[in-house]
């Protein structure tokens, strides 16, 4: 009796995909320290694209010497600002935490006034409370310090694989392309996507970040809030908290105004907080925001939170990117496999 021969063939085809699952996962668990690195890199690849084919297909210009450009206006741009703000910001806060007195000083003025206001009065106060708030604080100072490292050594990072990455550009996209089994449709998709998500995000939140902290830095100044500099900066920054925003930080200082200060100026205050340094974020999004790409608020908000749970920084960037990914794929699942495409093969049956 003749027994039936197994095709060995999907096997074969399912052992190389396991090997290849395996390895990637290996390599993955290993480098993950470094994978806001890469990251970086592929977000400033995205963002200089264009202009690099330009200078080095069109105008002729070396490859190593068009990359080590866009590596020294990354350094300008981005690395030394950031440095500047770290470097600002680090020092500051030390110095604030190192004085208690004025600490516990206004914080018994605010709970005084907090204390028969009918929303306010509901909130923990006690020197409890503040003791607990500052043991806390202090435990993320080392874990602050640890990530300072680390993003000191993931930029290095972004900058040698951008070295490469721009270099061997055209090759690695080709590569790229021949290796996503879909059709060109699909492909052109997905990319549009891709850039629409690293272009929206990469400009446009440190964008809203520097106009916000200038706005509420100008309005801290004008009403006589101490330290408006550093209190200006850290709302530019706390523009990336997902839906609560900017208001982490000008609320509490806007009831400290009140507390310590005159009601004038806490009225004056508030009021400039919340229509120019909160509205300030409804103008960029429907003006500059909206030229670079008009992306959904919740998956900008929803994919933040999970960014920042995946990737810490860089996850502003490509959460929503991950988060937006679903519909692309069902674009994508649509055009190979659903009624659309099965309508182009018999079409193009036809025209044969």
């Amino acid at each position: 009796m003749r027994h039936k021969q197994i095709n060995n063939t999907p096997i074969n085809q399912i052992m190389l995909i396991l090997i290849i699952l395996l390895i990637c996962i290996l390599i993955f668990k290993n480098l993950l320290y470094y994978l806001p690195g890469f990251l970086g890199a592929v977000t400033l690849y995205i963002l200089f694209r264009n202009s690099y084919f330009k200078l080095t297909e069109k105008r002729r210009w070396n490859k190593s010497l068009a990359s080590i450009l866009y590596i020294l206006i990354s350094i300008v741009f981005i690395v030394l600002p950031i440095w500047a703000i770290v470097d600002y910001l680090v020092p500051q806060v030390s110095n604030i935490l190192s004085n208690p007195a004025d600490i516990i000083a206004k914080f018994n003025q605010v709970k005084v006034f907090m204390e028969d206001k009918p929303i306010l009065k509901d909130i923990d106060m006690s020197d409890q409370s503040l003791m607990n708030f500052l043991q806390r604080l202090t435990k993320y100072i080392p874990s602050i310090l640890n990530s300072v490292m680390e993003v000191g050594v993931n930029i290095l990072v972004a900058l040698f694989v951008l070295y490469f990455m721009q270099v061997h550009g055209r090759q690695m996209e080709n590569y790229i392309r021949r290796a996503i089994p879909f059709s060109d449709t699909s492909k052109n998709e997905i990319w549009a996507e891709v850039d629409l998500m690293v272009r929206s995000n990469a400009i446009g939140i440190p964008i809203l970040g520097l106009c916000q902290g200038l706005v509420a830095m100008f309005g801290y100044w004008i009403f006589g809030v101490e330290n408006y500099i550093l209190l200006g900066t850290l709302t530019g920054v706390s523009s990336i908290i997902p839906v609560l925003g900017t208001m982490t930080i000008y609320i509490p200082v806007c009831i400290t105004v009140f507390a310590t200060g005159t009601v004038g100026s806490g009225i004056g205050l508030t009021l400039y907080c919340f229509l120019l340094v909160g509205g300030i974020d409804n103008i960029l999004r429907f003006t500059i925001l909206k030229t670079l790409g008009n992306v959904p608020p919740l998956i900008t908000v929803f994919g933040v939170l999970l960014g920042l749970n995946m990737f810490g920084m860089l996850g502003l960037i490509f959460g929503p990117l991950i988060l937006s990914s679903v519909g692309v794929l069902i674009k994508v699942y649509s055009n190979e496999f659903g009624k659309g495409n099965a309508i182009d093969l018999l079409e193009s049956e036809t025209n044969k």
